[in-house]
């Protein structure tokens, strides 16, 4: 982990304390949850998620083009012409 210093409103860090201690936590796992939980509501992934979900999605779906790996600048050019 990194550390970091954060400045904060009284009000924010009066909410933090609260949250702290009512889920038995120190202030800064709450925050620690509450950026993991921006990040998934932003769908916000990291290099290493987008290659296992690309890598997932590979052979997954069928074009009915035979030649589509070999021809797929040209119909990339014919599509983006129109």
């Amino acid at each position: 982990m990194v550390r970091t210093q954060i400045q904060l409103p009284e009000k924010q860090v009066a909410f933090l304390k609260k949250m702290a201690v009512a889920q038995h936590e120190s202030m800064a796992e709450i925050i620690r949850q509450a950026v993991d939980f921006f990040a998934k509501a932003k769908n916000v992934v990291d290099d290493e998620q987008r290659r296992k979900r690309a890598m997932a999605a590979a052979g997954r779906f069928r074009s009915g083009v035979n030649d589509l790996a070999v021809s797929h600048d040209s119909y990339l050019t014919e599509i983006f012409s129109k």
